[in-house]
Formats: C-alpha cells, structure tokens, sequence
C-alpha cells in the first residue's frame, strides 16, 4: 500500500474489556428440611482466547495514534525539545510534514499552549499484507480520528494569540498507521505515515 495522501497538521484505542464473572449457588439451609446438602460442581478455569493478529495490529495502531498526538503537543508547547521525538512515532509523508510544519513554527516565535484531545477513535480497517515493503506494501491500519482542539492556542513571541476565532474546534481526520518492521518488531514498529480530512459533520467536544 502506498501512502501518497494529503497530510494534515493535527492529530486510547477504545480497548474491549472483556469482564470474566462467575456465578455460584447459595444452597439452603439443609437442616430444615432434612435433605442433604446438594455437592458444590467442581470449579472450572475460564480459557480466553487470546488475540488475533488484527487484533492485536489494531490495538497497538490505536495507541500508537495517541502517543503521536500528544508527542506532537509537546514539541510545539516545548521548543527545546529535539524535533527527532518524531521519528518515534510518525514515517514517511507525516513525518516530513510535521518536522517542517514545527520547524517553521520555532522560527516564526510561536508556541502552542494546551493540548489536543481526541474525542472519538474509530478502527476503520487491518491490512496485515508485508509482501512488499519497499513498495510500501506492509501492514497498515486505517483509523479516523475527531480531534478536539478547543483547549490549545497558538501564542506569537509576545503572547499574543494568533488563533483565528473561526477555528474550527473539531474536526475528523483518517490517518494511515503503518508498520515497516512488520518482522522484526510486530507490536512496536508503527508509526503514523500519513493523514487526509474527512469532510464530514463534527463530533461532539470531549
């Protein structure tokens, strides 16, 4: 699968909790009615049936997106920060997207202040092929996000906002989590490789 989509600027998977209960019999008094006590059954061991691959490729996706999300906040809140951070969680066409978008917020004196939230995190598919890397056929999961930037401004040098106040505070965008280390590195090598809006109606805030 190749990643030649519009990348954008912004940015927990909703894990299943499977709850195991158990149920056990509160037998009767036996001696007033004279009758034995009835036998206990004999305890049981719930099995779980562990994981599949695509489960397994959509949760580590999912949380890879949040953690782009919030080391995205943190390199334009804090612009000492190394701008390599990237690189642990973005690839390909969202990665140079975002070192030159942080770039060029550093040198133009601004600085964001609050942080973006995510309101909503669908997993929309799980493309496990890994015939060909190179052409960018690897395994990839494509996951829409409702961000919620209602809490984060931009300030010039001075502390000035330079939010236009007919930002929208919502918005969805589809991003493409890819894993190039497939092989090697199952679980921890995605990394976000590229996102396009959505033209949709907003989500609610968070």
């Amino acid at each position: 699968m190749t990643h030649a989509r519009v990348v954008t600027g912004v940015a927990t998977a909703a894990l299943l909790l499977v709850v195991m209960t158990s149920c056990a019999n509160d037998g009767g008094d036996p001696a007033a009615s004279g009758s034995p006590a009835p036998s206990s059954p004999a305890p049981t061991t719930a099995t779980r049936t562990p994981p599949s691959e695509t489960e397994t490729a959509s949760e580590a996706a999912s949380a890879l997106l949040r953690k782009y999300f919030a080391t995205v906040d943190q390199l334009r809140q804090q612009p000492k920060r190394p701008i390599s951070e990237l690189g642990a969680v973005a690839i390909s066409t969202q990665l140079a997207a975002q070192e030159k978008l942080i770039q060029t917020q550093r040198s133009n004196g601004l600085r964001q202040t609050g942080s973006t939230t995510i309101a909503k995190l669908t997993v929309q598919s799980v493309n496990l092929d890994n015939t060909d890397p190179r052409a960018g056929k690897v395994p990839t999961v494509q996951i829409d996000i409702c961000y919620d930037v209602s809490g984060v401004n931009i300030l010039d040098k001075d502390g000035k906002s330079v939010v236009s106040p007919d930002r929208p505070e919502t918005g969805w965008v589809r991003y493409l989590v890819s894993n190039y280390k497939w092989k090697a590195d199952p679980r921890g090598g995605w990394r976000v490789a590229s996102g396009a809006d959505l033209k949709q109606a907003p989500c609610a805030a968070s």
